[in-house]
């Protein structure tokens, strides 16, 4: 079984394969009691944010990892993956410059950042 940080790279990966846009993982263990780990990335288009979601899904899914549950559509502009201690939101640019939940999560420690 892989590390709660090992699922958070894997999705990482998965996600710049997939041509995401400024890909974030975050350390939330000091700051967040739901997860210890958030993948933030965007996608410029549906077809893109899909793509990125079934990436990290088909990628985690290899290692024996499914979602416990997911939220949002692609037409939201916000897709959530929640893989228990490791959540992954798939945003479309708009949505995320809304939600702004690399500032609201601002004191996590940045563990990665792929512009």
């Amino acid at each position: 079984m892989l590390e709660a940080i090992e699922v958070a790279h894997k999705a990482v990966e998965a996600a710049s394969d997939k041509k995401a846009i400024d890909i974030v993982l975050l350390d939330t263990r000091g700051v967040c009691s739901f997860a210890d780990y958030f993948v933030i990335c965007s996608g410029d288009t549906g077809k893109q944010i899909e793509a990125i979601r079934n990436e990290v899904g088909h990628t985690l899914k290899k290692e024996g990892i499914l979602p416990h549950h997911y939220e949002g559509t692609v037409d939201s502009g916000w897709l959530l993956l929640d893989f228990s201690d490791v959540i992954v939101h798939i945003f479309a640019p708009v949505e995320r410059e809304r939600y702004q939940l690399d500032r609201l999560w601002s004191q996590a420690i940045t563990v990665v950042r792929i512009q």
